[in-house]
């Protein structure tokens, strides 16, 4: 996997993770939604991603998104 599939497949549990939490615990980890679709939002923009960057910085093979 590169760089690009990680962060789009964690962006995509963490959003099922919390929309799942905001159901059986509090309607509040809609926040943390929220908080990701902004940050892939701004990504698609200016193309900084934080999680992109360490990903990188370990070694794993970049991608065409992130450069």
């Amino acid at each position: 996997m590169n760089v690009d599939r990680i962060v789009f497949a964690v962006a995509g549990l963490f959003i099922l993770a919390s929309v799942g939490l905001s159901q059986v615990h509090s309607v509040n980890w809609l926040w943390f939604t929220a908080f990701v679709g902004v940050n892939m939002f701004q990504a698609a923009f200016t193309g900084f991603c934080p999680m992109a960057m360490i990903l990188k910085a370990v070694g794993i093979e970049p991608g065409k998104a992130f450069q």
